[in-house]
This record gives C-alpha cells, sequence and structure tokens, in this order.
C-alpha cells in the first residue's frame, strides 16, 4: 500500500469506524459507571450541596497548596501539556474543519503560528514529564504498562502532526497518513485506558463535591 492509498484510507473509512468505535466504547463505559448506582442516602443533609459539586471542579483544577513549590515539573507540565494540546486540538483550522464534517460545528480557529507553539509546549511537557516519571524511583514504581501506553498514544499524534505541518520528512503523504493513523489509535484505545478521564474527570470531580456537600465536608 502506498502512502496516498493508505491516507486515502485513514481520512476514510479508518477515520469513520475509529470514531464509531471511540463513542460505542465511551457509551459504553458511562453506562458500565452509571450501572454501579449509588447508595441511598437515608441521613439529612448536613448543608444544601447544589454547588459543591462544581466547586469542587474548580478547586481540583488547581494545585493544592505548597504542591506547586513542591512538585513544579508535575504541576507545570500537566498544564502546559493539557492546555498545548487542547490548543492544537481544537483550535487548528483544518481540524475544525474535521470537526465541522463529522458534527457539522463549526467555530474560530487561532493562528497557524500560535497553534505551532502550543504543540511543540505540549511535545516538550510531555517529554519533560516522561523523563521525570522515569529519573524518580517512585513514580518509576508506580508506573505501570497502562501508563506507559497512555503516555505513547498522546505522544504519537503531537509529534507526528508537528512532522507533517512543518514537513520535516520527505514523504509528506505518508506522514500525515501516520498522523490521522495515530489518532485513529487514540481514538478506540481511549475509552478503555487510562485516558477515559478525558470524560470522566469532571464528572468525578462533581459527583465527590456533591457527595461532600452533603455530608457538610469542605473539599
Amino acid at each position: 500500500m502506498t502512502g496516498l492509498e493508505l491516507l486515502i484510507w485513514a481520512r476514510g473509512p479508518g477515520l469513520v469506524l475509529a470514531v464509531s468505535l471511540c463513542i460505542f466504547g465511551v457509551i459504553l463505559r458511562f453506562i458500565e459507571i452509571l450501572a454501579l448506582g449509588r447508595k441511598a442516602d437515608l441521613a439529612p443533609p448536613r448543608q444544601s450541596s447544589a454547588g459543591s459539586g462544581w466547586r469542587t471542579i474548580a478547586t481540583r483544577s488547581l494545585p493544592p497548596p505548597g504542591m506547586l513549590r513542591r512538585a513544579p515539573l508535575t504541576y507545570l507540565g500537566g498544564y502546559v501539556f493539557h492546555i498545548g494540546m487542547a490548543i492544537a486540538v481544537f483550535f487548528f483550522v483544518p481540524h475544525i474543519e474535521l470537526f465541522r464534517g463529522l458534527f457539522g460545528l463549526r467555530w474560530p480557529g487561532l493562528p497557524n503560528s500560535l497553534v505551532d507553539i502550543a504543540a511543540l509546549a505540549a511535545i516538550v511537557a510531555l517529554l519533560a514529564l516522561l523523563i521525570g516519571r522515569m529519573v524518580d524511583p517512585v513514580k518509576r514504581l508506580l508506573t505501570g504498562a497502562g501508563d506507559w501506553l497512555a503516555w505513547a498514544l498522546t505522544f504519537a499524534p503531537l509529534v507526528t502532526g508537528y512532522a507533517a505541518f512543518h514537513h520535516l520528512f520527505g514523504n509528506y503523504t505518508l506522514t500525515l497518513a501516520l498522523h490521522i493513523l495515530s489518532v485513529e489509535l487514540l481514538l478506540v484505545l481511549l475509552p478503555f485506558t487510562k485516558l477515559f478521564h478525558a470524560f470522566s474527570l469532571f464528572l468525578a470531580r462533581w459527583y465527590n463535591g456533591d457527595i461532600a456537600g452533603r455530608k457538610g465536608v469542605a473539599t
């Protein structure tokens, strides 16, 4: 299969298959979570918990007091990676056009130069986080195969996309095909790896904050 044939397949049947499997996997995981149920809370609520969930989402998105100074690489690297990747994924004009073609949604993009800087920052942050995890004996001990897989699945689309945008390799068609295929692999495996937190993170934080609020516990 030539690079052009691979690109045509990746942009056609491969993309449809990957998006379909991702949506199916996300729905399945949410069904599994909701099927766990929630035990009836027979105790009267200690206070109104209406805003506790939303407050927890906000507070847990910031570093705990003192942790930014104690673990700057973990927190700064994490913020730079997540913000940089979000900009590269959702504000690169070709990506926006892809979302429009798939879901009919469109929004203003950012200049290519800004997206390029954000993508490079995300790549550097991911590499720094990887090195930090490898050299820290505690983090290395706690890291399992799922963590390495999640890192690789996230890194591959960023680096291949950056390479395709800058024509770093001779065969642009093949590089672009590999970028799209790496994104599709990420989509297929995302619901079944630790990367599912992209969908469950805020729901989990709201749930924990709501429970804590009913018990009168600050979060």
